[in-house]
Order: structure tokens, then C-alpha cells, then sequence
């Protein structure tokens, strides 16, 4: 009995190590995530340059995963739809790595467009349906249509660092979540493994005196 709770408490004890030492993990990756991020934001020309050429890879290595899976399912209805698809993720993918400040400009531009059409549409939606959200709707609405105008109004040279500070903001946050996420989970299982081992030790004290004789008087 004494031996089996022994190997389950150092079983969980193991356990609850290797969650968190996971957590720690998670913790440092996201670490890096920030740094990366602040980085990107001081220099974002290069963080510009940078997200285009992992834009472009990302696309060529997905067409042509893409294209293998489509010569693997040849005779299907799907083949041909797979194949142009392939070729279209590759070709991007092959402009996009040769000419990065040509695709971040048009990517830009892209940006500035959805901002613009997005901030008004929820202008026009705050105001006509004044729901309870309607403060809130109208401030987003509005940041939106004034970003989009910003954007274009400095366009194509805002296409050297609006692609970089979204990306290395997108890397801030992500990073924070990170950092977050495995502090939290570290405290989660250090208050776990605390109380999981004060009820051990309880439950030990109760069996050693429930199974030791009374001594007759």
C-alpha cells in the first residue's frame, strides 16, 4: 500500500514537472515573440522585406505540397482544380520572393482598401442601427477610415513599413499571449502539485492512524 502510494505520488510528481517545464517553454518562446516584435518595430523596413520573403516561401512550399497532393488524387474530379490552384500558390509565391517591395506595395494597398471600405461600413452601420454597441462601433469605424486615408495618402512609399509594423505587432501580441499563457500555467500547476501533495500528506497521516493498534490500558 505504502510502496504504491510512493510510485503514484512520484508519478504525478513527474507529471506536474514536465507540464511545467512545457509552460516555461511556452513562456520563453513568447519571449522571443517580443523581442522580435520590438525589433521589427525599430527597423521596419526590414521586418517589411522580411514577413514578404516568408509570405512568399509559405506560398511556393504550399503550392507545392499542394501539387503533390493533387498528382496523388489524379482521376479524381478534383485534379485539375488542385493543379491550377498549385500553380497559381507557386507563381505567387515565385513573384512575391523575386520582387518583395513590388508585392508589399500591392499588399498595401490591399490593406488600405479593406481599412477604408471597413471603417465605412461601420460608420454607416453605427449610425443607422444605434444599437448598444453603437460608441464603440463608431470609434472603430472611424480609426479604420482614417488609417485606410493615412495609408493611401503616403502610398507606395507607407508600403516600406506598414506590412513590417503589422507584422512585428502581430509578434508583440502574440508573444505577450505566450507569456501569459505559460506564467499562468506554471502558477496553475504549482497550486495544483501544493495541494494535490497537502492531501497526500493528510491522507497518509489518516491511514498510518487508522491501521495502528490501540494499546490496551
Amino acid at each position: 500500500m505504502d510502496r504504491d502510494g510512493k510510485g503514484r505520488a512520484g508519478k504525478r510528481t513527474d507529471e506536474t514537472a514536465k507540464l511545467s517545464r512545457d509552460f516555461g517553454w511556452l513562456a520563453a518562446l513568447g519571449v522571443i515573440l517580443v523581442l522580435a516584435g520590438l525589433v521589427g518595430l525599430i527597423y521596419t523596413g526590414v521586418a517589411t522585406l522580411t514577413s514578404m520573403i516568408l509570405f512568399g516561401w509559405l506560398l511556393l512550399i504550399g503550392g507545392v505540397v499542394g501539387l503533390l497532393h493533387a498528382i496523388q488524387a489524379r482521376g479524381t474530379n478534383f485534379f485539375w482544380l488542385g493543379v491550377v490552384v498549385a500553380a497559381l500558390n507557386i507563381a505567387a509565391g515565385v513573384v512575391v520572393i523575386s520582387r518583395p517591395e513590388a508585392a508589399a506595395a500591392a499588399l498595401t494597398m490591399f490593406a488600405a482598401l479593406l481599412f477604408l471600405t471597413g471603417g465605412v461600413f461601420r460608420l454607416a452601420g453605427s449610425l443607422v442601427v444605434r444599437g448598444p454597441q453603437f460608441g464603440w462601433t463608431l470609434v472603430q469605424g472611424a480609426f479604420g477610415l482614417l488609417l485606410g486615408i493615412l495609408v493611401l495618402a503616403s502610398w507606395p512609399s507607407s508600403s516600406k513599413y506598414v506590412i513590417g509594423c503589422f507584422f512585428s505587432l502581430a509578434l508583440l501580441f502574440d508573444g505577450l499571449g505566450l507569456i501569459a499563457t505559460g506564467y499562468g500555467g506554471r502558477r496553475i500547476v504549482g497550486m495544483v502539485s501544493d495541494r494535490l501533495a497537502a492531501e497526500g500528506g493528510g491522507g497518509s497521516e489518516t491511514d498510518e492512524g487508522a491501521t495502528k493498534p490501540v494499546q490496551p490500558e
